[in-house]
């Protein structure tokens, strides 16, 4: 089951889950492509000109329940990010990810980064990439005072603004980290993907 939000609301989540579905089947059949591979942390490596950085206003996120794996306490969920818009963008490096309420307030700290290779990662319009998340199940995480959240707040590498990805899962209003995301890595993610 695909669970999709585009922009900073849920409304219309069930009308984008019907454009995000059919932009993964295409973005399968072709990979995205991908530049010079680097450091996380480093500055963004050389690209094609006249390509822009991904904003959120110009993607879709959500996160690919179906394709969910597990290990010892944590939950991987591939954290799927489409193109809506009209023209070709690019990503490179960590999304900022943290869960919130419905009303929008933030519950726990942010996600921390989990250490990967970035690289420039361009999406055509229609194309989806990925970033892994790890979900600590907050039942096992010390410290953690469980709330329901409704969201993933999204944030592109180097952007301010954020999108949307419904979330469900019990979350924690306080306590210990819960929440970890990968760099993006192209084409959509799946169980091989951890």
């Amino acid at each position: 089951m695909i669970k999709y939000v585009r922009g900073t609301s849920m409304r219309g989540a069930r009308r984008w889950g019907a454009v995000c579905a059919a932009a993964v089947l295409a973005a399968a059949g072709a990979s995205t492509a991908a530049a010079a591979a680097t450091s996380a942390h480093s500055a963004t490596p050389a690209r094609a000109s006249g390509i822009a950085k991904c904003t959120a206003a110009d993607l879709g996120v959500w996160v690919a329940a179906d394709q969910s794996d597990g290990t010892a306490g944590s939950i991987y969920y591939p954290l799927e990010i489409t193109n809506l818009s009209s023209s070709t963008c690019y990503l490179y490096g960590h999304p900022g990810v943290s869960a919130v309420t419905g009303a929008g307030h933030q519950l726990g700290q942010s996600a921390r980064w989990n250490p990967g290779t970035a690289r420039v990662v361009n999406l055509a319009p229609g194309g989806t990439a990925h970033a892994m998340l790890q979900y600590v199940t907050v039942q096992v995480a010390p410290g953690c005072s469980p709330a329901n959240a409704a969201e993933l707040k999204v944030i592109p590498p180097d952007q301010t603004s954020s999108a949307s990805a419904f979330w469900d899962l019990p979350s924690c209003s306080t306590g210990p980290v819960y929440l970890a995301v990968g760099v993006v890595q192209p084409g959509p993610g799946t169980r091989d993907s951890t």
